[in-house]
């Protein structure tokens, strides 16, 4: 009798921990990062900065490629003169590029990590919501059904709320 009552105690106590269940899911990050409307938005607009970095920079090579020009024209001893200001140009095109994709490079970094705090605020709110125990990022999980996967809700919740930021 003692027994069934040691047993029937410790069912008691330990079944309600146990029976809980941990409400899980997970989030395709890549898939909602490529689907968000920001990003695209974004490397639009990188994309408009570097073809405008890309024509200063053609402009800077044509005229590098005036100079030698002119400097195949001139007479030998006028020559040496010319090459002070073709290596002048060359080093200031060197300079125009390293900027160029250090400016280009901040951009694309501050945007990337505005991002993925969009998503993390998101996911937060989301799984706050929904009563979520966990959300996990896909990338580290080795198998997972796919009625766990919220991407597609998370991705939809993003681009409502990006749309509604004034921009």
């Amino acid at each position: 009798m003692r027994r069934f009552l040691f047993i029937l105690a410790l069912g008691f106590f330990v079944a309600p921990a146990s029976a809980r269940a941990e409400k899980i899911s997970f989030v395709d990050v890549a898939k909602v990062f490529d689907g968000y409307q920001k990003t695209k938005d974004s490397d639009t607009k990188l994309q408009a900065a570097a073809k405008k970095k890309e024509e200063e920079r053609d402009g800077l090579v044509h005229e590098v490629r005036r100079l030698k020009d002119e400097q195949a024209l001139l007479a030998e001893d006028a020559r040496g003169k010319k090459q002070e200001g073709i290596d002048l140009k060359v080093r200031e095109l060197q300079d125009f590029d390293m900027a160029a994709r250090r400016e280009l490079g901040e951009q694309r970094n501050q945007t990337v990590k505005e991002i993925f705090k969009d998503i993390d605020d998101v996911v937060r709110r989301y799984g706050e919501r929904k009563g979520l125990d966990f959300i996990f990022n896909d990338r580290v999980l080795l198998y997972r059904s796919s009625r766990y996967d919220v991407s597609r809700d998370i991705l939809e919740e993003l681009n409502r709320s990006y749309q509604k930021k004034p921009k």
